[in-house]
């Protein structure tokens, strides 16, 4: 539905919210550029945006198409890490490629270069994010489940499928699910492949932790459990993590609709980091390394949640600030930037959504920029001091 004319965001006191940019179509993750240039992926457009503003302006003052003609790109990141990135990487539903790059470019030099061409496409999560490791020296590259709940997967018997995750990692789904519902790693140009990580049912958006050097990811859990399970959640990824899917949530709770399928893995799950409200359906995250909000917030990190579209009473649809102590998530959130749903006052409740964050970044400036693919449009949240 359109922005209706009483629709009003909130954050919290002493910080103001102003549009940053409008018109886009369906804007979805966004990455700052090291000079300051704010790249968005618009998935369905096939194409990625760059929208230049001067430091502290409330408003973009230019936006221009940096490339098009790709196939549901999503995640965008620069390499190597740092002041003077050489490229840009965009992950595509079906592969990753790269552009070169210099400092300030506004549109693609040259054509795309295929760097991995092998990504599962499609099914039944298309977003793939792509981010490095603080050193440069690796890439991540998330790829969600085929399905909902592996409801198709083939049964093995228990010798093939211990072969079958030596081979591959634990917890690793074949067939329709070969390499999904992981984090794959790669070299920078693509060589070097291995499976991460496995059973997160979608990883949509990843990060590194600034303070610990860590692939963080968001994971939106599966659904058909009921309006409060599984929880979703946030989590930091190690190298060998397997998180359960589809055999397993939040540990050993065995999912319902495979009892007694993986006895062996039931105590080799990883617990997850921060669990959040059951189809918050949390998307991209950031971790706060600017120098315009509070000390407080330094560290933490800000996570877009999209919202519910298959609970009974709507959750998710605001940005939520996790705390984190010197790196270390307390296991607390709390909502950060709320408005996108406006109450009607009737009995059962039929709340209209008018906007659905996608991405969270953090601005040159120490702003933090927002994405809504509802209405295709961005928001600055920024710090006042005077308000104090």
């Amino acid at each position: 539905m359109a922005r209706p004319p009483n629709a009003k965001l909130r954050v919290p006191a002493g910080f103001v919210i102003s549009q940053f940019a409008d018109g886009l179509d369906g804007p979805r993750v966004v990455r700052v550029a090291p000079n300051g240039d704010i790249f968005v992926a618009e998935s369905h457009a096939g194409q990625v945006r760059v929208l230049r503003a001067a430091d502290g302006a409330d408003k973009a003052n230019r936006i221009e198409i940096f490339a098009s003609g790709l196939r549901w790109p999503f995640g965008i990141a620069f390499w190597p890490p740092g002041s003077t990135p050489k490229y840009v990487y965009i992950a595509n539903t079906d592969s990753v490629v790269r552009f070169p790059y210099d400092d300030g470019d506004l549109h693609a030099r040259g054509q795309a270069e295929t760097i991995v061409k092998n990504i599962p496409p499609g099914g039944g999560h298309v977003t793939r994010d792509v981010v490095f490791s603080r050193d440069g020296a690796k890439m991540f590259v998330s790829v969600g489940s085929n399905s909902n709940d592996a409801e198709n997967l083939e049964q093995r018997k228990q010798p093939e499928v211990v072969r079958w995750n030596q081979m591959h990692g634990l917890g690793a789904t074949w067939g329709s699910e070969e390499r999904r519902a992981d984090v794959l790693q790669y070299n920078p140009d693509g060589t070097g492949f291995r499976i991460f990580a496995t059973g997160l049912r979608n990883c949509v958006g990843m990060a590194i932790n600034p303070v610990t050097g860590e692939l963080w990811c968001s994971t939106n859990e599966r659904d058909g459990l009921g309006d409060n399970l599984p929880p979703d959640f946030i989590t930091r990824v190690r190298g060998g993590d397997f998180f359960g899917w589809p055999w397993y949530y939040i540990g050993d709770h065995e999912d319902p609709g495979h009892v007694g399928e993986r006895p062996d893995l039931r105590d080799k799950v990883t617990i997850p980091s921060v669990l959040l409200q059951a189809h918050s359906a949390p998307l991209e995250m950031v971790f706060y390394d600017g120098g315009q909000f509070p000390p407080q917030f330094r560290g933490d990190a800000f996570v877009a949640t999209h919202g519910s579209w298959n609970r009974a009473q709507k959750t998710g649809y605001k940005i939520v600030r996790i705390i984190m102590h010197n790196g270390i998530p307390s296991g607390e959130y709390e909502d950060f930037m709320t408005g996108f749903v406006i109450s009607t006052g009737s009995w059962f409740r039929a709340d209209k959504v008018w906007g659905r964050p996608v991405g969270v970044a953090v601005a040159h400036d120490g702003s933090l920029i927002v994405t809504e693919d509802g209405n295709g449009s961005l928001w600055r949240i920024s710090y006042r001091v005077s308000n104090k």
